[in-house]
């Protein structure tokens, strides 16, 4: 909710009232919650969303020209972030440290909470399979450069040989923390290996030699059909939301303040690498750019390190998938039809909002805040490596990066990243609903006990202005309170927004999902008929 603006007529000093409107504005993050920095949630979130995108992105502007596929990577970043704020707005009807797509299903759509978790499950699925698929598309090239085919070793050129290796020895160990927080080591390497990458892509365009007759799409597009079949690849590139409450139960400091700062420099640094890499790329290779631009550069030393450090890219990047992935599937497998929490309250013994005590005492939560019930050690080992099996069959079968990351990016990512964040904050919100009226309870609650803190020095004022005084400063507070949200200026945590605007933007961001999944889906559908 957003805070409420004073009136600085109401105390004749000024400075006093000044600094009761400087409270007012600014929302106190709740009590609880994790330890995490506000740099070690941007890493972690950054490197969420940076991965197998950056790959694809020369590929996906060679279909929509430069200029329009500069302008969609920035349209996709900016409803990407949307959504994730959202869901930091989402969070806020919830306690502390228990937010999750679980937690808010039970309280908007119960019926509807197993299809959720299904998405969400599918979505974190799909991508671990793309990364381990880039693993065995890039290692067979780095042995080669370090003289496999004089060894006498065959096996070290089978990309299946590779995804096993790094399987073992690396993605299920780093599978098995049950903290986000606790990767952020790993996703600062993964981070150092993404820039090297963008390092490369840019020093080709600028070394080498590119053709004057080069057919390069400026403003012009491909058409229709290749550019819908490569509209998901750039929705996939943003999709971070599986671990945005995870982001938000673990940070120390939740106000609207670090958490817009959170999301917009994690969206703002995406966006700026992808479209460096997608103009750079493109215009190196033209039209005949491929999905997996790194595989195009000739034998050498630089793109035998560029290949190793995605690779340690999107390996250190397999385990954030793991992570919300299990924490759905365990709610899939726990969901009951009919024995979800009414909004209304009337049965079930659970309250309606999860209490502080629950959170603190008996039932431990995962870092998403569900299910309710912990998972034991063996369940939690059983589904983890379950995901990590059925991931690794799946990544041996399949060889296409496109493939896999249109149909993702159609589905998973889709609702992931619009629907859900969408239909949760306009349910939830809804004036009449007991929920969004509590938190407005609260946030009145926490002003007047601000006003309480204040009576001393207002009251001094107030007798020594006299009695018209007094009747002038009531009418101005009386005034205040019934306008107080037309008198907002805007604040770059995005505070000043009204309740009543972003529902009806979350409604729009829902429909545009639903549209683009349907759309996209059915475009994929079609050129796989035809092939």
């Amino acid at each position: 909710m957003t805070g409420y603006s004073t009136v600085d007529s109401f105390i004749p000093g000024g400075s006093t009232a000044a600094a009761m409107t400087q409270h007012r504005r600014t929302r106190s993050p709740k009590m609880g919650g994790g330890n995490a920095s506000m740099m070690s949630s941007n890493i972690n979130l950054l490197n969420t969303i940076v991965g197998a995108g950056t790959l694809a992105m020369p590929g996906a502007m060679s279909h929509f020209g430069v200029l329009w596929g500069a302008l969609l990577i920035v349209w996709c970043g900016l409803t990407s972030a949307f959504g994730l704020y959202l869901q930091s707005r989402c969070a806020r009807y919830l306690d502390r440290g228990t937010s999750s797509f679980f937690a808010l299903s039970q309280i908007t759509y119960p019926n509807a909470a197993v299809v959720f978790d299904a998405a969400i499950a599918i979505k974190c699925f799909g991508v671990g399979v793309s990364y381990m698929i880039i693993i065995g598309d890039l290692m067979p090239g780095v042995a080669e450069a370090f003289g496999s085919v004089d060894s006498g070793l065959p096996f070290l050129a089978d990309r299946k040989f590779w995804i096993t290796v790094f399987f073992l020895v690396f993605i299920i160990p780093l599978s098995f923390p049950k903290k986000l927080d606790s990767l952020k080591y790993t996703s600062i390497v993964a981070l150092l290996s993404i820039g090297y990458l963008v390092i490369l892509v840019v020093y080709h365009f600028g070394a080498d030699e590119v053709p004057n007759n080069r057919d390069i799409r400026w403003v012009t597009w491909e058409g229709p059909t290749a550019a819908l079949r490569s509209l998901p690849v750039m929705i996939f590139a943003y999709t971070c939301h599986q671990n945005m409450f995870s982001i938000v139960n673990e940070i120390k400091d939740n106000s609207p303040a670090s958490i817009v700062g959170v999301i917009g420099s994690s969206i703002g640094s995406a966006a700026s690498i992808y479209v460096l890499v997608a103009i750079t790329g493109y215009l190196t290779f033209g039209n005949e750019v491929k999905g997996n631009i790194v595989s195009m550069y000739p034998p050498s030393i630089a793109s035998t390190i560029a290949k190793a450090a995605i690779v340690i890219l999107v390996t250190f990047s397999i385990p954030l998938q793991i992570h919300p992935c299990r924490a759905s599937i365990d709610a899939v497998l726990r969901w009951r039809p009919g024995n979800s929490r009414s909004p209304g309250g009337g049965t079930g013994s659970q309250p309606l909002l999860p209490s502080a005590g629950a959170a603190g005492g008996g039932a431990a939560l995962d870092s998403h805040g569900a299910p309710v019930v912990a998972m034991s050690e063996l369940r939690f080992a059983l589904i983890t490596s379950g995901i990590l099996v059925l991931s690794y069959f799946t990544a041996l079968s399949v060889s296409t990066l496109d493939t896999v990351l249109a149909y993702v990016g159609s589905t998973g990512s889709t609702a992931i990243s619009f629907i859900l964040p969408g239909l949760f904050y306009y349910k939830i919100s809804d004036p009449d609903s007991i929920f969004h009226q509590r938190l407005t309870k609260e946030d009145d609650d926490a002003e007047y006990s601000a006003d309480d803190n204040g009576d001393d020095e207002e009251n001094a004022a107030v007798t020594g202005s006299g009695l018209l005084d007094s009747v002038a400063s009531l009418g101005s507070v009386i005034s205040g309170r019934g306008g107080r949200r037309r008198s907002k200026k805007w604040r770059w945590d995005l505070e000043h927004l009204e309740t009543g605007l972003i529902r009806k933007m979350a409604l729009g961001l829902s429909i545009y999902g639903a549209c683009v999944m349907v759309v996209c889906l059915g475009m994929n559908a079609l050129f796989s008929a035809h092939h």
